[in-house]
């Protein structure tokens, strides 16, 4: 496939919704401006059986390298998921079985295949159990060279860890270097990864240096956060996935606080949201959501979902505006209720319940759990006419 030199393209490419490129943009800038073909790629770690909107912001900048005529590839990480990527972790995740990750990845082509075009020839499916089990203790021991622990150590949430008394694990410390020689194995010229990852990206652009004297690229890429800077996505229990049914997609995006709407139109969509901006924010969601379970799921999907968001909610007159109560993920929804004097009790909340009175509009569904904990930011309609969005701190 003929590589397409197109300089406005290119500029938006390397700027739209990324936080940085190393060693500068304008370097890479200069390479893809040449009309050489890269090969780039974007590593995920089946820990969970569906992809989510954290995965499409990457998805959505592959899909750009791949209309300009470049090589990607998607890494499954069937060996670095049986690790677990310790990054931002508070602890050291449970780890997986080779068959439990194989498991979870299994629909992962399926919800690629919305975004990116798999019939082309330049895309690739590689999984990196295929060449780090073939690793002897010798080439641990050489590969392991490369690192040293000063630097390993100096990952923000290992000296948080040891700052409260609890555990780095030494499998931990190995996770930056299995990703590191995955970018050298394959050779690439560019990895692409949320701003998350930057440690270790950066640790394969140090690897390939060292081993093959060559110049990897790292693109990072700006994150899908809430108002409280946490990350959108399975473990803070806020995600969508690209499972997600489309009614109940874009009934999430429609209860993302609007201090997310500009951030999502950059990272989730290919939309101009100085086009909008005047708007209600109301109407700037709908946009939102209607083009994110587009990309998704499909124009005619979209479609749907809009009519039947605007059928089911709009049509019963959900106010602009409403109380907001902030809340910390794994508290009880009828303690929050009761606390902030939306109800008057808890004898109130289980008679609500009992009558199918509390309805989650994000889902569009009744609540049924009397003990519901918080996981995700909600929006409720009580009773006929009181409405309450819930967001996590």
């Amino acid at each position: 496939m003929k590589v397409i030199i197109d300089e406005k393209k290119i500029e938006e490419l390397l700027t739209r919704g990324v936080e940085n490129v190393y060693p500068n943009k304008e370097a890479l800038k200069k390479v893809l401006i040449s009309g050489r073909k890269i090969k780039l790629y974007f590593g995920i770690d089946p820990t969970g059986g569906a992809l989510h909107l954290g995965h499409l912001v990457q998805l959505l900048k592959l899909k750009k390298f791949q209309d300009l005529g470049h090589e990607v590839v998607i890494l499954i990480g069937d060996f670095t998921a049986q690790i677990g990527d310790p990054t931002d972790k508070q602890a050291t995740r449970k780890s997986l079985t080779h068959k439990q990750v194989l498991e979870n990845a299994k629909g992962y082509k399926k919800q690629i295949s919305n975004i990116l075009d798999l019939k082309k020839l330049n895309i690739n499916f590689v999984h990196n159990a295929k060449w780090t089990n073939k690793l002897t203790p010798a080439d641990m021991l050489e590969l392991a060279s490369h690192f040293t622990v000063s630097n390993l150590l100096s990952r923000n949430m290992f000296q948080e860890r040891l700052k409260a008394g609890r555990e780095v694990f030494v499998h931990e410390f190995l996770y930056p270097i299995f990703q590191a020689y995955d970018a050298v194995t394959m050779d690439v010229d560019l990895q692409i990864g949320g701003n998350d990852q930057m440690f270790n990206m950066l640790a394969g652009r140090d690897l390939m240096k060292r081993k093959k004297y060559k110049e990897m690229f790292v693109l990072t890429t700006k994150l899908l956060v809430d108002p409280t800077g946490k990350k959108m996505g399975k473990s803070e229990g806020n995600m969508i996935t690209l499972n997600d049914g489309a009614d109940n997609m874009f009934g999430k995006v429609m209860s993302w606080p609007d201090s997310m709407i500009a951030s999502g139109f950059e990272i989730c969509t290919s939309l101009d949201f100085s086009n909008f901006s005047t708007e209600k924010p109301r109407d700037q969601k709908i946009k939102l959501a209607y083009e994110i379970v587009k990309i998704c799921q499909g124009e005619d999907v979209a479609k749907e979902a809009e009519k039947n968001f605007v059928k089911t909610f709009q049509k019963k007159e959900i106010p602009d505006e409403m109380e907001e109560i902030k809340a910390q993920s794994g508290e009880l929804l009828s303690e929050i209720l009761v606390k902030n004097k939306i109800l008057s009790s808890k004898g109130e909340w289980r008679r609500l319940i009992l009558g199918n009175a509390i309805h989650d509009l994000s889902k569009n569904q009744n609540i049924v759990d009397v003990n519901l904990k918080i996981s995700e930011n909600l929006v409720l309609k009580i009773g006929k006419k009181k409405f309450v969005k819930i967001v996590q701190k």
